[in-house]
């Protein structure tokens, strides 16, 4: 699959200089003259990322890997590891080379210029040249599409919703001025985190009531790098949230479903991971079962590739009144669907 990478003027967007491979399947960009595309800058790294081709089933696709020191930006979200589709924008350090992925040698259209988008109660951002995926501004780092403010959460993206209420992609603004100031000069992270909310109806649900709260009273006392971390919890305007660590990566049961069956040993890892993170909640003072890991809720992060264990909506500590059956049909232990679960459960 033929692609072209194309140098942005990060004012007008037009294209200043442009660089097509063929066969690659591996594409270095960086300061040192070693590099596919060298980039003369002062924030580039003499190694700064790598463009790596994949295939699956017959299907190709390319993946960027961050090596440099200033970090790379993919339609303005930080990331260490991540997938480039056509027609992204790649930036090299927060106010670096301004680069747009093309999956073929025919040049696209040149985007229109954009204006951020911003809520009424904040500073107006009148920036060209963010494209229209672009999280934050290339310019001044601020968010872009603001679906709305809760306290101090911006709200991106809605990630998905169901029965108890939806899930955000929130970015949180207090955090962010305290990074600025603190880290002036330096690379700064957009502090992003996932916010549920439990919607108004739900909330007068005793039972869903219960099972919302005691996730976030549960989160709040773990420290394990397989689990999300907590953040806040709090009610605004009938509605309970939840904020915690947004982790960048894919659920078992999907990459499974997308790329096929994993090797025995890739299997074991994964599963030897799990246990770890079951073995940190079952030896808590009281012991706490999650009550629905399956594939769904084990997510791959793609930095570092480590297991995360996700949604503890299910959550429980032993020695509480039970005799309600959760659990996914498939998954759950037969105690476990009588509403009699124990650590073994899990």
């Amino acid at each position: 699959m033929a692609i072209a990478l194309l140098l942005l003027d990060p004012e007008q967007q037009k294209s200043l200089q442009q660089w097509e491979f063929e066969t690659e399947t591996v594409i270095r960009i960086g300061r040192s003259p070693d590099n596919d595309i060298v980039l003369n800058h002062s924030l580039v790294s003499r190694h700064h990322l790598e463009l790596r081709r994949t295939e699956s089933k017959g299907v190709s696709s390319w993946q960027l890997i961050n090596l440099g020191t200033n970090g790379s930006f993919l339609n303005g979200v930080l990331v260490s590891q991540a997938l480039v589709w056509d027609g992204a924008s790649i930036q090299l350090a927060n106010g670096g080379p301004l680069l747009k992925f093309q999956a073929s040698n025919t040049p696209s259209p040149q985007p229109s210029l954009e204006v951020c988008a911003m809520p009424v109660n904040s500073s107006s951002c009148t920036h060209p040249g963010n494209l229209s995926d672009n999280l934050f501004c290339i310019h001044c780092g601020q968010p872009l599409h603001v679906e709305s403010v809760i306290r101090q959460y911006w709200v991106l993206r809605t990630l998905g919703r169901g029965g108890m209420g939806t899930t955000y992609l929130a970015w949180d603004r207090d955090r962010a001025e305290a990074q600025r100031q603190e880290n002036a000069g330096g690379v700064f992270r957009k502090p992003l985190l996932v916010l549920k909310e439990m919607n108004a109806e739900m909330s007068r649900i005793s039972k869903a009531r219960e099972l919302f709260e005691r996730e976030a009273r549960t989160l709040e006392r773990l420290d394990h790098p397989g689990i999300p971390r907590f953040f806040d919890f709090f009610v605004e305007n009938d509605k309970k949230y939840l904020a915690m660590e947004v982790i960048h990566g894919q659920n078992l049961e999907a990459l499974v479903y997308q790329q096929g069956p994993r090797t025995p040993q890739q299997a074991i890892d994964w599963t030897i991971q799990t246990c770890e993170v079951l073995d940190y909640l079952h030896n808590q003072d009281p012991p706490i079962i999650h009550r629905d890991i399956k594939p769904a809720n084990l997510l791959l992060r793609h930095l570092d590739g480590r297991v995360m264990a996700i949604d503890f909506g299910a959550v429980k500590e032993i020695g509480t009144p039970s005799g309600t059956r959760i659990g996914a049909e498939g998954y759950s232990a037969p105690e476990q669907n009588l509403g009699r679960p124990v650590t073994q459960s899990d």
